[in-house]
């Protein structure tokens, strides 16, 4: 769970650093951090997938067409449960929060929770992360999103108050349940070399975060995530 960890502390320290400072980071600096964390998921989601990814060539290619078939089967299931919608909800509850506490007029502690949990604990990176951690403990997936969070509680913190430094407990819970229920179906997965077609889908789907985060491409990530559960069905069909 150091994944975890690592991002309930990026929360607690974004959120003591922007009640302590007094003015908001600056446009340039908000730029430089967007396309430095847009690198490093960039170069951690393909590290990802190359380390999950083994044998002779012939064998690469049939794990990447395994990953392939896992992302397209992934995002036919996604659509149908509407996860992207679903998610999308989840921000516009956020965002009119957000609006609301502008105006407001004294804000309400529970305004900060409500907007950072939701936020933080509906992002892709908060599972994929959290179940690369438990499956081989790979955690700087979650470490770019500890400082994603980070960053975000400092804005929010200027606007809301120390109640967004709450919000960290429910990251702890989901993510950290995540972890360990994946850590707990690790052994079964390794055993019958199925985790590694997990990692691999997982490290393109991290890669397809950077994507989004630099602007280059929308992308409707919430639908991919069933992929996660498809790639080791059909690495174990393909066996």
């Amino acid at each position: 769970m150091i994944g975890t960890i690592l991002n309930v502390a990026g929360i607690v320290i974004g959120g003591i650093l922007g009640l302590a400072m007094k003015r908001p980071l600056s446009a340039a600096n908000q730029s430089f951090f967007k396309v430095a964390l847009g690198a490093f998921t960039v170069f951690y989601g393909l590290r990802l997938t190359w380390l999950s990814l083994n044998g002779t060539f012939l064998q690469m290619l049939r794990q990447l067409g395994v990953v392939l078939l896992a992302l397209i089967l992934g995002k036919l299931t996604g659509r149908l449960l509407h996860l992207q919608k679903a998610s999308n909800r989840l921000g516009q509850f956020a965002r009119v929060n957000i609006e609301q506490s502008a105006s407001a007029t004294p804000r309400r502690l529970s305004d900060g929770f409500n907007t950072c949990a939701v936020l933080f604990c509906a992002a892709p990176l908060a599972v994929l992360g959290a179940v690369s951690d438990g499956l081989s403990g790979y955690y700087p997936t979650l470490l770019i999103k500890a400082v994603m969070d980070g960053l975000a509680t400092m804005a929010f913190a200027a606007m809301f108050g120390w109640g967004v430094i709450l919000s960290a407990l429910p990251v702890l819970a989901w993510q950290g349940t995540i972890t360990l229920l994946t850590g707990y179906a690790a052994p079964f997965l390794d055993s019958h070399e199925l985790s590694d077609s997990i990692n691999a889908t997982g490290g393109l789907l991290v890669f397809s975060v950077a994507l989004v985060m630099l602007g280059l491409k929308k992308i409707e990530l919430a639908d991919y995530l069933p992929s996660l559960a498809f790639a080791p069905l059909i690495t174990w069909v393909f066996k």
